[in-house]
C-alpha cells in the first residue's frame, strides 16, 4: 500500500502500511546505541512512543527529539523511541551533545526497508528515498496502537499533545 505524504509542498511516496489505532504493532529489529538488536520485547510492560523521522541531523528531527525528550520525563511507564535511518554513532553524538537521556534512539541501518515497510514509513522517492517518513506511534504495554499519526508534510512537527495525550 502507498500513501503520499509532502517535503516542503512536493508529493512524496510512502510504501507500506501505516498502523491503525487498534491493531498490534509489528515486532522490529532496530539496533541501538551499542549497535546490539532490540525489539518491541525489550520494553514489555511498558507503553511506547515510537518517534519516527528521516535524520536527527536536520531541525525538525532534532526538535522532535528534544521535545519528546522533555515531555518523556513527565509520564511514568512509558518509554520514548526515537527512530531514524542515521546510524548509532550520528544518533549517540547528538543525544550525548544535547543532554538527552530520557529517550531511546533506535537505528533502521540494519534494516531499513522491513521496518520501513512495516510501519508504513518507506519514503519511496523524492531526495530522501530510502530514509523514514515522519511519524509517531503510541503503543500500549501490549503493542497495542493508541494514537498513529504519518505526519502530512515531512518538515513539520508531529502533534505531541495529542501523542502524549492517550497515555
Amino acid at each position: 500500500m502507498t500513501s503520499t505524504v509532502t517535503l516542503k509542498g512536493n508529493p512524496v511516496t510512502i510504501a507500506g502500511d501505516f498502523p491503525k489505532v487498534g491493531q498490534t504493532a509489528p515486532d522490529f529489529q532496530l539496533a541501538n546505541a551499542k549497535r546490539e538488536l532490540q525489539s518491541l520485547a525489550d520494553y514489555a510492560g511498558k507503553r511506547k512512543v515510537l518517534n519516527i523521522f528521516p535524520s536527527v541531523d536536520t531541525p525538525t528531527c532534532a526538535t522532535s527529539v528534544r521535545t519528546f525528550n522533555k515531555r518523556a520525563a513527565e509520564v511514568p511507564n512509558t518509554a520514548v523511541l526515537c527512530i531514524s535511518a542515521d546510524l548509532p554513532f550520528a544518533q549517540s553524538r547528538f543525544c550525548g551533545a544535547e543532554g538527552l537521556e530520557n529517550v531511546v534512539t533506535l537505528s533502521t541501518f540494519r534494516d531499513t526497508a522491513k521496518f520501513s515497510k512495516d510501519y508504513g514509513v518507506q519514503i519511496a522517492d523524492s531526495s530522501l528515498a530510502g530514509l523514514t517518513a515522519r511519524a509517531v506511534v503510541v503503543l500500549d504495554e501490549n503493542n497495542k496502537v493508541l494514537h498513529s499519526e504519518l505526519v502530512s508534510e515531512i518538515a513539520n512537527e508531529p502533534d505531541y499533545d495529542a501523542a502524549l495525550a492517550v497515555l
